[in-house]
């Protein structure tokens, strides 16, 4: 029931209480009018002023019917919207339970729901974490092969332009024959770009070794020792066998010695005399060794030294 229903229902509560009063008031005024009409019959008989009071009485019983009746519809009235308003209350009490509980179950659910699709989330999450790391995977793969790629692609362009080359290059006899006359007549930057050329074209043949050791001569002239060091170290190390092996040997230790590095140019010539020990680069180490004032093996300078 609403609350104009519950108003309705007060509203009608008090009217009905108004009348049950006046008919209260009415019935006493009808008792005295009748006990004073009893005993005053005698004396005034059938007179007009009784006849007007039987009338009004009359019409005051005729109302007091009406409003009893009014008051029977009333109390009917009252009692439906009662009872509505009960059948309304008790709608209202079981539609607030069932809500009570979907309430509860819709909880309950929204709770099971939530972990599922926080699984749900997580499993994408760890999907998305193994694609990208399968991705990071694939792209470097794909540098790599691209890196391979332009690396090869690179050294055939190498080859192929040093083929060219070696195609315009002078035969390897003639370009080495120009170079060694260029380094005997003093004409050190051209002997350089001849050498030079000859380890560019013909770096496998055993004369690659001579062009490194007459480029290393032309440095060491010119005082570039540090440079001169790097080339006699390719002859010692590449052409071991050559026959300028010993000579690389023994200028590398006298190009260390004018470096300040001089404890290593000294190991150098001592392994010239060990390594070479009866050939003309040997005589010239021991002759270095001596006027440096150290023994000419480290044997024997510990030996000395013991002494």
């Amino acid at each position: 029931m609403n609350g104009s229903g519950i108003w309705a229902g007060l509203h009608l509560t008090e009217e009905i209480t108004d009348s049950q009063m006046k008919t209260q008031r009415v019935t006493r005024i009808l008792t005295v009018i009748l006990v004073l009409g009893m005993g005053a019959a005698p004396a005034l008989g059938a007179s007009k002023e009784m006849i007007q009071l039987q009338t009004q009485v009359q019409a005051l019983q005729d109302q007091m019917s009406r409003m009893q009746q009014a008051f029977d519809e009333r109390m009917g009235v009252m009692n439906h919207l009662m009872e509505q308003n009960t059948d309304n209350m008790n709608k209202v009490s079981a539609a607030m339970t069932q809500l009570q509980n979907n309430m509860a179950k819709l909880q309950s659910d929204s709770s099971g729901k939530t972990d599922q699709i926080s699984g749900q989330i997580q499993a994408l999450n760890d999907s998305v974490d193994e694609l990208k790391a399968r991705l990071a995977k694939l792209s470097k793969q794909l540098e790599d092969m691209q890196a391979a790629q332009q690396s090869q692609a690179a050294n055939q362009a190498a080859q192929q332009a040093q083929q060219q080359a070696l195609a315009q290059a002078p035969p390897a006899d003639v370009l080495y024959k120009n170079a060694l006359r260029d380094y005997n007549a003093g004409n050190n930057g051209l002997a350089t770009q001849e050498f030079s050329d000859y380890i560019k074209f013909y770096h496998s043949t055993d004369l690659a070794g001579n062009a490194y050791f007459y480029l290393a001569e032309i440095q060491f002239r010119g005082a570039n020792y540090a440079e001169a060091v790097k080339n006699y170290d390719q002859v010692i190390q590449n052409f071991p066998s050559g026959n300028k092996a010993a000579s690389a040997s023994l200028k590398k230790g006298l190009a260390l010695i004018e470096l300040g590095q001089k404890d290593d140019g000294i190991a150098e010539l001592r392994h010239v005399i060990q390594r070479y020990p009866k050939s003309n680069e040997a005589l010239q180490a021991r002759e270095r060794l001596r006027k440096l004032g150290v023994a000419a093996s480290s044997t024997a300078r510990r030996e000395s030294d013991e002494s």
